[in-house]
Order: structure tokens, then sequence, then C-alpha cells
């Protein structure tokens, strides 16, 4: 058997890899739409009352309008991407880390129906959640852009109190909590990684094995279903049930999976239990 400190190293080596790429790609489309409302603002603190005000706020706004819509189809593209060719990938090197473990040729490994429809509702799930936020974000930009033209009709501009109440730069939770789009694009699609990786891992175990029990590798404070948990997930054994029901528990979790195969068949195993 593959010692599990090296293949540990080599999937999440790869896996970070993977998540900062993704990182780069969503930050630098979700750019435009940073770039585009420091334009705006520039354009608009720069017009002055007088003739041809009406003529220059009405170009500044189609040009926020026009990157408005570059930021729409990139981070669309992206998210359409991350469902149909990332998060598949990410699964397929779970399966893989898993058969490397249990000493069994990934060439064997195919995308069987059970395969192909446990990523495929992954990838809708995470697609629906990346696509709420892509839209929220565009109700924001409407939104800055109409209070922009309202204060700029008003002729009380002020640039630092507008970048303020619409910080497009930045996403928003509950509670008003802003959070810069990089920490939250990495937060987000490590955690849609790790769990895509950790289920086609899972599900290996299951069809392609045809084990009963994991032995989970996570942060020595980690819980199971939470960070917070009590009941700590690192070097216990869980079911196969019980992992696919939580491949994480955490954006930027540490979970791996690997194979017992020496514990096939055994009924006096509760899972959960230390090793």
């Amino acid at each position: 058997m593959t010692t599990p400190t090296r293949t540990r190293r080599t999937l999440r080596a790869r896996l970070l890899v993977f998540i900062q790429d993704a990182t780069g790609r969503l930050t630098a489309a979700w750019r435009i739409l940073s770039t585009a409302q420091e334009r705006l603002l520039a354009a608009l603190a720069a017009v002055r009352p007088g003739r041809g005000t009406t003529a220059l706020t009405r170009a500044a706004t189609a040009v926020f309008q026009r990157q408005l819509a570059a930021f729409d189809r990139a981070v669309t593209a992206f998210a359409e991407r991350w469902a149909s060719v990332d998060l598949p990938l990410a699964y397929r090197e779970g399966a893989f880390t898993m058969l490397d473990n249990a000493d069994r040729p990934t060439s064997r490994w195919t995308w069987t129906r059970r395969h192909q429809e446990a990523v495929t509702a992954l990838s809708a799930q995470y697609y629906v959640d990346l696509m709420a936020r892509i839209r929220e974000a565009l109700r924001r930009a409407r939104a800055f852009l109409r209070a922009a033209q309202d204060a700029a009709r008003s002729g009380r501009f002020d640039v630092d109190q507008l970048r303020a109440d619409h910080p497009l730069d930045r996403v928003i939770y509950a509670g008003d909590h802003r959070h810069p789009v990089h920490a939250w694009a990495e937060a987000a699609l490590s955690w849609q990684t790790v769990s895509t990786a950790n289920a086609g891992a899972a599900r290996t175990a299951l069809d392609d094995l045809g084990i009963q029990f994991l032995e989970v590798r996570d942060g020595a404070d980690c819980g199971w279903a939470v960070h917070s948990d009590p009941d700590r997930a690192d070097r216990t054994v869980r079911t196969i049930a019980d992992a696919l029901a939580h491949p994480a528990a955490h954006p930027n979790c540490r979970r791996e999976f690997l194979p017992r195969m020496d514990l096939t068949g055994r009924t006096d195993i509760n899972s959960g239990a230390p090793l």
C-alpha cells in the first residue's frame, strides 16, 4: 500500500494548484466589475455643471453598462467551465488517489453511470451557488449605477460615499459582512474542490474497491460535520455513507480519505471510532 504521507502530500499539492488557478481566473473576471466602478466614479466626478453635462453623464453610463455586460459574460463563462470541466477533473483526482492508495491501477477507472450521476449532482449544486453570487453582484452593480446617476444629477457627488455604500470589489454576506473577492473565491472554490475530490474518492472506494470503511486524515482540531464539531475527524474510521455525507467540514478543509481494505466485513466497528 502506498504510504499515506507521500500520497496525501501529492493530492493536496494538486488540489492547491487547482484551487489557486481557479481563484486567479475568477478574481480576474471579477476585476472587470471593480475596474468599471472606478472608471465610472472618475468620469462622473470630472463632469462639471453646464453645457454638455447630460451627454457626458450618458456616455460614462454607457461605458459602465458595456463593462457590466463584459463582467457578466466573463464570470458566467467561468462558472460554466468550472461546473462542466474543472469539477469533474477534481472528482477524478480524488478517485485516482483512492485507487493509488489501494495499489490498484487507475487505468481501469471509467466514468460509470454512478460516477457521472454523482459528479453531475455536485456540479449542478455548485454551479447554482456560483450563479447566485453572480446575480447578486449584478444586482448590486445596477443599484450602484442608479445611485451614481442620482448623485450626479443632484450635484452632490461624493466618490468616497458611493464607494463605501456600493463596494463592488467585495462579496457581502448576511449581516453585511464584507469579504474581498479573492478571499471569497478562494474559500468557495476550495470548499467545492475538496468536497468534490473527496466525493470521488468515497464513491470509488464503494463502487470500484467494494470496501466499507475509510480512514480520515484531517486537521488535528477539525470537527466532523463542521469545524467546531466536538466529534473530531482526524485519524478516525468512517463508513462510506458518512464520508459521502461529509466530504469536507469547512472552506480550506484538509480532509482526505484513505482506504481501509483490512476492515471489510467487520461488524464490530462504529463509524467515528478512533484508530
